[in-house]
């Protein structure tokens, strides 16, 4: 008779990278996963709130947020989801914003203030461009008001406002009732009256990372910490399926790539295709499986950084510098 293995809920989004978790092709030792897709949303919120799942994939900054305060919770070094987030600074076209310096004392709008796609923006808008969280008026809520999984102190000299859950924030800002957004969703007022403040995004990604070397970490995977506690060999088999799984997933990827024909058909929907995909490594001159890298000396790199100073204590919760990563990471 084989050894019993351990019964888990891992709540996760829908990526190429950690299908072969959801499809049983990669099985994490010791570990019998119930997977739950779900959007980002729901997802961080009943985590955070409620500790629904034993693990779970997490907004980076809410994790920060949680291990800060002391809540049991711990990180897989571990990371589904990446992205620059130059392309998530919406402006209102009558706002006279066409530089970030002209962000300085606007109406900004933001889902959720702690949310890590606004903690990189703002980061990244005061090193690169010398705008300060406390330069702007923050205005908070709308559509992320019912799903906000943590709440957060901020510093005094930071000018908040709450919006209303039935507003849009989008919608405020092509009304002229703000003047820019950002947020980790494109508005649905995008448009001829909302507009991005880096038209050419992708441009500015790329100076970006030739400068920093940094390629946004978004999400993290945690689990209870009880668990960790009582299988101390548990955060390691999970990090092994994941990175197996994506793994699996670029070897797919660059096998559609460089010969689609004996592929037998793409592994992409029609219309996106393997090049594309791709475009983001090949743009900025590296292997596409770095960029999405695993591990401690993945956040060491990428946190140990001016940005990661920048925004310390900013969400109510200390950003770590490198000699800390043991103490967040399991």
């Amino acid at each position: 008779m084989g050894v019993a293995r351990l019964n888990l809920t891992l709540a996760c989004g829908d990526y190429d990278r950690t299908r072969a978790i959801k499809t049983g092709e990669v099985r994490p030792d010791g570990v019998e996963l119930n997977v739950v897709t779900l959007a980002p949303e729901e997802m961080f919120y009943r985590m955070a709130r409620f500790r629904e799942f034993d693990v779970s994939e997490l907004s980076l900054s809410t994790y920060t947020v949680l291990r800060g305060r002391g809540e049991p919770l711990v990180a897989v070094p571990v990371f589904p989801s990446f992205s620059f987030r130059h392309s998530s600074i919406f402006v209102g076209a009558a706002a006279g914003i066409a530089a970030p310096k002209d962000l300085i004392g606007k109406r900004v709008g933001v889902p959720k203030y702690h949310m890590t796609a606004a903690v990189w923006i703002r980061g990244m808008l005061e090193d690169e461009y010398g705008v300060a969280p406390k330069d702007v008026h923050w205005f908070e809520g709308g559509e992320g008001s019912l799903v906000k999984e943590v709440d957060v102190t901020l510093p005094p000299d930071v000018r908040r406002e709450s919006v209303p859950a039935g507003r849009n924030l989008g919608d405020m800002v092509a009304a002229g009732e703000l003047d820019a957004f950002v947020g980790a969703r494109r508005p649905a007022a995008f448009g001829e009256r909302v507009r991005r403040l880096f038209p050419d995004f992708r441009r500015v990604e790329r100076a970006y990372y030739e400068k920093t070397g940094i390629f946004p970490i978004m999400h993290t995977l945690v689990l209870k910490e009880e668990l960790a506690r009582q299988h101390p060999w548990l955060p390691r088999s999970l990090y092994d399926a994941f990175v197996e799984s994506k793994w699996l997933a670029y070897q797919r990827l660059q096998f559609t790539a460089e010969d689609p024909g004996d592929a037998g058909g793409l592994h992409l929907p029609a219309g996106a295709g393997a090049a594309p995909a791709q475009s983001r490594g090949d743009v900025l001159g590296v292997d596409p499986g770095d960029l999405k890298a695993d591990g401690v000396e993945t956040i060491r790199c990428r946190l140990s950084s001016p940005l990661a100073a920048s925004v310390h204590g900013e969400t109510g919760a200390a950003w770590w510098w490198a000699p800390a990563l043991p103490a967040v990471f399991a």
